[in-house]
C-alpha cells in the first residue's frame, strides 16, 4: 500500500514538473511557395475539377448531365473539396508572400502587379482572411454535398466557390475590371 502511494505521489510530481514546461515551441516551417503558387497548383486545380463535375451538355443529341455517379467519383470530388479546404490555411499564413518579387502579371492591363496585389492584402488583412475562410466555408458545403452523394447540393456548392473565388480576385487581383464587377452583379456577388 505504502508502495503504491509512493509511486502515486512521484507520478504526480512527474507530471506537474512535465506541465510546466509550456507548449511545445512553434514549428519552424518555411514559406517557399507563394499564394500564387498556390492558387497555381492546389486551388485552381481542385476548382476546376469541382466545376467540371457537375454540368449540363447540350448539343445533338439533347441535353444530359453529367454527374458524379460511381463511389470513386464521389471520393474525388471529395478529395478536391479537402484541398479546398486546406488551401486557404496556407495562403493566409503569416509572412506568405503573394508572387516572387520577379513575377509580373500576365494580363497588366486588367490585372494589377504583384506588390501592388501585396499591399492590398497587407492592407485588409482580416478581409483577405474572411475571403479566404469564405472560401474554406464553400467547400465544406461540396464536401458534405459529396458525402451525401447529392449532385443538387454539389451543383449549389460548386456555384459558392465560384462566388468565393470571385469575390477575392475582384477586390484583390482585379480590382478594376469594370466588365467582371458588372457580371459579378449581375450575377447576385456583392463587389466592394
Amino acid at each position: 500500500m505504502r508502495f503504491t502511494r509512493v509511486l502515486i505521489t512521484g507520478l504526480i510530481v512527474i507530471a506537474g514538473a512535465c506541465s510546466g514546461k509550456g507548449p511545445p515551441p512553434a514549428a519552424d516551417l518555411a514559406h517557399p511557395a507563394t499564394i500564387k503558387d498556390i492558387m497555381d497548383s492546389m486551388i485552381d486545380p481542385s476548382a476546376d475539377f469541382l466545376f467540371e463535375s457537375v454540368v449540363q451538355i447540350a448539343d445533338e443529341q439533347g441535353v444530359r448531365e453529367q454527374a458524379p455517379q460511381t463511389d470513386e467519383e464521389w471520393q474525388q470530388v471529395r478529395r478536391h473539396a479537402f484541398v479546398l479546404l486546406e488551401a486557404p490555411n496556407l495562403m493566409v499564413m503569416p509572412g506568405r508572400r503573394v508572387a516572387q518579387p520577379h513575377e509580373r502579371s500576365e494580363n497588366p492591363q486588367v490585372e494589377l502587379q504583384p506588390e501592388e496585389i501585396q499591399k492590398m492584402v497587407d492592407a485588409d488583412r482580416p478581409g483577405f482572411v474572411g475571403r479566404a475562410r469564405t472560401l474554406q466555408e464553400a467547400a465544406a458545403l461540396v464536401l458534405k454535398a459529396s458525402e451525401q452523394k447529392d449532385k443538387t447540393a454539389l451543383f449549389h456548392a460548386i456555384e459558392s466557390i465560384d462566388r468565393a473565388c470571385e469575390s477575392c480576385h475582384l477586390r484583390y487581383w482585379y480590382p478594376n475590371d469594370q466588365r467582371a464587377r458588372q457580371a459579378a452583379k449581375e450575377q447576385g456577388l456583392v463587389v466592394d
